[in-house]
């Protein structure tokens, strides 16, 4: 019918974005209504069905554009972050008001009913979660932003102005995210999968790229000559069949490791000695601009 991928094309053969008519076939063309993500991180889904499998997630203040809503209560939709496509609980879904001002700078931080680190917190924010912060109060010593709305305070130190520059070094992000476990679909830092780390990890230096590897492989960067046996560098992002890591440095890289189930530091000859078995050799090497 087209060679549209419909990870990053909402489209099926009964409804489809109106962006693409004329250029997919489908029942009818909708235009999407933007909503805002407004739980601490939802699952995107391939099927409308809790037991389904984890595709992706999304973040705290992401949008998300909906297509449509089903009676039990999911929207199908694109995430406006990297364009991926799936079902997501629309109670999680709510107005674009207020706009996030601030991004979470760690690896998560935890959002309390108050400005008091002594209150039960309400749950966690992974980094690259958006927040809207109306105001700072500074109790004890510890200065906090206080979330627009009532919804509660945060620590101030743990967000950035989200038109800050991004970090210099994303090796470095990635790092903070080692003994991370490993979690198919995961994209925080409760849990995530190698192509994640890579995509959160640029994020945070103000780089956006696709949510999957076989994607990021071709959309990433420029070739290194000579591929694995070419001169490598901190960065380059090491590709296989279904599977990407970042090297620290030509010896050792980085990855969320299926194998170990977790994201580890690895020597690069010995992941591609072990990954070799199951999926070949590098299929590409990647190296972004610098």
């Amino acid at each position: 019918m087209n060679n549209f991928d419909p990870r990053i094309n909402a489209f099926r053969p009964d409804i489809a974005d109106a962006r693409l008519k004329g250029k997919i076939e489908a029942d009818r063309f909708v235009e999407a209504v933007s909503r805002r993500v407004v739980a601490f991180s939802t699952p995107m889904k391939r099927n409308p069905r809790p037991d389904a499998s984890l595709d992706s997630e999304a973040l705290r203040g992401e949008i998300f554009r909906v297509f449509e809503e089903t009676d039990e209560g999911w929207s199908w939709g694109q995430l406006e972050t990297d364009a991926y496509v799936g079902f997501v609980p629309s109670a999680v879904l709510g107005s674009l008001v207020p706009e996030p001002s601030h991004r979470t700078n760690v690896l998560r931080s935890f959002v309390y009913p108050g400005p008091d680190l002594k209150l039960p917190a309400l749950g966690a924010l992974s980094m690259g979660s958006r927040v809207a912060i109306s105001d700072e109060i500074t109790k004890r010593g510890t200065r906090y932003g206080v979330l627009a709305g009532g919804e509660g305070a945060v620590i101030a130190s743990h967000f950035t102005l989200i038109d800050e520059p991004g970090e210099v070094d994303y090796v470095s992000v990635a790092e903070r995210f080692l003994e991370t476990p490993y979690l198919w679909g995961g994209r925080t830092s409760l849990g995530l999968d190698c192509s994640a780390l890579v995509q959160l990890s640029l994020a945070a230096s103000g780089v956006a790229v696709p949510r999957d590897s076989d994607l990021q492989a071709t959309m990433i960067g420029e070739p290194v000559e000579g591929g694995i046996t070419g001169r490598l560098a901190r960065g380059d992002l090491v590709f296989w069949r279904g599977h990407v890591g970042i090297l620290i440095d030509k010896f050792r890289m980085i990855h969320a490791s299926g194998h170990h189930m977790k994201v580890v530091v690895e020597p690069l000859a010995e992941a591609v000695g072990r990954i070799a078995r199951d999926s070949g050799a590098p299929t590409a090497i990647r190296r972004l601009a610098s």
